[in-house]
């Protein structure tokens, strides 16, 4: 008998004819939001569930499920479910990552560019019918060559990005919880400082660190006060390693000349300051959407869960919390 599973939202064709071919299959909504209420109904007689960073998988929903006995998450981070409780029940939780690398450092350094020389407020000039001819102090931006670029998370993204920004010309100087070795470090062209010493130096700042007790709100009104005027701050990793409001208030003042983001602290709403604000560019979490990418992706968590269904231990198990 195929197992009964829960899919809280459509994944793209190919890996959703595929689960559903080797499941009892349901899909929880085909609407961008699923209430919370729905899952905790829906995931009563469920074996396995196939969800994503939108889903909260609290203990709410894990005590409706006693026939739960596995979670694939279709994402990198796991930071929507509560992994302790899963693991004290024997639910094998899984996720997506060695996926999203390249498409991610592409975007970040999309957000550089669109930051520094002011992409979207230009483009936004234009159609609006008031580009006039050519004038030397027109959007006015900034350069590249000679920056700074300080990535805060210097694991496989942060590391792509040191790769990309190198044809820049940009100094790369990084913070990570754990230094890389001399060797590694050479390879990069990449120089380690502490985290306070990195915010003062660097130009541009690129978060590119996994969201946890330690990183919640790392980048606080205090510290956005140690970067230079400035200086850009660039989020495609979790929104809430900033404190949103403080940011915002940093660019409304002219702290910070201007942050690009894909994330954000209480996703998907956005602090209603930064939408006023002309030197932010933000965008709807894509930081992985490429086509490619986004099937990758849902290929993967599909086989997670066929094979942690199956008795079989999946390759992307997530073990720590």
């Amino acid at each position: 008998m195929k197992p009964k599973v829960l899919l809280t939202h459509p994944l793209l064709k190919e890996a959703m004819d595929y689960l559903a071919e080797h499941t009892n299959l349901e899909l929880a909504t085909s609407q961008d939001f699923l209430p919370h209420s729905e899952l905790v109904q829906k995931i009563k007689d469920k074996e396995g569930l196939l969800c994503f960073l939108s889903d909260t998988i609290d203990q709410e929903v894990l005590d409706h499920a006693p026939a739960l006995r596995a979670i694939s998450n279709c994402a990198v981070g796991v930071n929507n479910i509560d992994l302790k409780l899963a693991r004290s029940r024997g639910i094998i939780v899984t996720n997506t990552p060695n996926i999203l690398t390249e498409p991610t450092a592409d975007l970040t350094m999309a957000l550089i560019l669109a930051t520094t020389r002011r992409i979207v407020e230009a483009d936004e000039f234009c159609r609006q019918g008031r580009f006039q001819g050519w004038r030397i102090d027109l959007f006015l931006g900034q350069g590249l060559q000679g920056k700074t670029l300080g990535i805060i998370g210097f694991g496989q993204i942060g590391q792509a990005v040191a790769r990309r920004a190198q044809a820049f010309g940009l100094k790369i100087i990084y913070y990570n919880r754990h230094r890389l070795s001399p060797d590694k470090e050479a390879t990069l062209k990449a120089e380690y400082r502490q985290l306070d010493a990195l915010l003062a130096e660097a130009d541009i700042v690129s978060i590119h660190a996994s969201l946890n007790p330690d990183s919640d709100h790392l980048i606080t009104r205090d510290r956005l006060a140690l970067m230079k005027k400035s200086a850009v701050l660039i989020n495609v990793a979790r929104g809430a390693i900033v404190d949103e409001k403080a940011l915002a208030e940093a660019l409304k003042t002219g702290q910070l000349w201007a942050a690009g983001l894909d994330v954000y602290e209480h996703e998907p709403q956005i602090e209603p300051d930064l939408l006023s604000l002309k030197n932010v560019v933000l965008l709807p979490h894509i930081g992985s959407a490429t086509y490619e990418t986004r099937l990758q992706m849902s290929l993967l968590a599909v086989n997670n869960l066929l094979e942690a269904l199956a008795g079989k231990t999946p390759a992307n198990l997530v073990k720590d919390s």
